[in-house]
């Protein structure tokens, strides 16, 4: 049943330090990220002679766990086991097991659904286990150098990128994503057929690992039509009349693809002080080349066509921060800003010490005083705990525009 699988070489994770800090003190760590963004490639660095393998997408293991899964992990010892949302009682058996013995270490764990969102899996495993996030592989890992931006912008700074990428080279990267399989593929053709043979696969099995959904055949068409709704407030009566299904079911299908990793909830940024904001959340995807694909987002269309790419920077721009959110020392949380004089900013990062950064993002390759609207709205909002506010801009050079205000290149992400 075990197994040692083999070892391609791939990206560097910089997930794989808060792995490996996790399994030499916590009995029990769970890698967890949607299918294909390489978290079977990462533990598979931890698989030793003493840490088996097993995966539950062989449906033998997959039979055995669900057939008896005090009998399976009885026989794994300590292991390295992938796709548990497969099997969630496992987690259970797995409580068990390192209630009577608890050595660190014992059990690596990869899943490809929010497992927090599974009813009872791992509430008892409190205290036992550590959740490493892994999304697909953000801009930094791709160059293979660890940035700093977030730590100087926390710090009120923002520096030159080392290196520039601007125009169609940036489009470029926006379209491609962090997929290593879409990396994989630089003709636009290719990595669309991937990307819709990944959503089919997901649709016709992640969803039924973590709901029981009626009308699964419309579970592609919502995606569609959700990623034309990315980068705006989520509002779930306009999504669900343009399926024809009520908004009930319409909100439980978004959680769904949340739960699979494939989009997420901007909550909105609040402050007591300020009666005048929205409160609506804002729609991501955690991919820009996902959504590009479903966009139907092509170089050729694009170069017709450049106001769809608004939205797939947005969404690149997020993406990249939830990324460098899941392995950075500093505890912090993404919202969106917008009051009711329609001021915005696109990406609001606040620290667990309530220090605020504001992001605008803009496709074009030119900033004005006026692109810092919303970002000073915030600075007015969140007041002395205002760090630094940042237009991110298709342009090469970092510019102030007041105190504690920079238009910045986007390549200064990953810088």
């Amino acid at each position: 049943m075990p197994k040692t699988p083999d070892r391609p070489t791939l990206y560097p994770r910089f997930a794989a330090t808060r792995v490996r800090a996790a399994l030499a003190d916590t009995p029990v760590v769970i890698v967890s990220g949607p299918r294909q963004c390489g978290k079977t490639t990462l533990v598979r660095d931890f698989v030793t002679r003493r840490r088996v393998y097993v995966s539950l997408d062989d449906e033998s293991n997959l039979a055995a766990a669900l057939g008896d899964p005090t009998g399976f992990v009885r026989g794994l010892g300590s292991a390295v086991i992938d796709e548990v949302q497969r099997a969630p009682a496992l987690l259970r058996t797995i409580k068990k097991a390192v209630d009577d013995d608890r050595r660190p270490g014992q059990f690596l764990v990869t899943g490809s659904a929010d497992l927090l969102g599974l009813a009872g899996a791992v509430e008892s495993l409190a205290g036992r286990m550590e959740i490493v996030a892994l999304l697909p592989l953000s801009q930094a890992e791709i160059f293979g150098r660890r940035p700093r931006f977030l730590d100087r912008a926390f710090d009120g700074r923002v520096l030159a990128p080392a290196q520039v990428i601007v125009a169609v080279n940036l489009v470029r990267l926006v379209l491609t994503g962090g997929y290593p399989e879409m990396l994989r593929r630089p003709e636009g053709r290719r990595r669309e057929v991937w990307a819709r043979d990944y959503v089919d696969a997901i649709v016709k099995r992640d969803v039924q690992d973590v709901a029981v959904v009626q009308r699964l055949a419309q579970m592609p068409q919502l995606l569609r039509v959700l990623a034309h709704h990315s980068g705006k407030l989520t509002n779930f009566a306009q999504i669900s009349g343009q399926l024809a299904i009520d908004e009930k079911t319409t909100r439980r299908y978004v959680t769904i693809f949340e739960r699979l990793f494939l989009v997420q909830e901007l909550q909105p940024w609040l402050r007591n002080r300020l009666s005048r904001l929205i409160k609506t959340p804002k729609l991501h995807f955690l991919d820009s080349g996902l959504l590009a694909v479903l966009l139907g987002a092509s170089m050729e269309r694009v170069a017709k066509d450049r106001e769809i790419l608004g939205p797939l920077f947005e969404t690149f721009v997020a993406a990249e921060i939830a990324k460098q959110l899941t392995w950075i020392d500093r505890s912090a949380s993404i919202f969106h800003y917008r009051d009711k004089d329609q001021a915005e900013v696109d990406v609001v990062i606040e620290d667990s010490a309530g220090t605020v950064v504001g992001i605008e993002v803009k496709a074009g390759a030119t900033v004005g005083a006026r692109d810092f609207n919303g970002l000073r709205r915030l600075q007015i909002g969140a007041a002395d705990q205002f760090a630094a506010g940042i237009v991110l801009y298709d342009g090469d050079t970092v510019v102030p525009f007041g105190e504690r205000l920079f238009a910045a290149p986007i390549s200064s992400l990953w810088s």
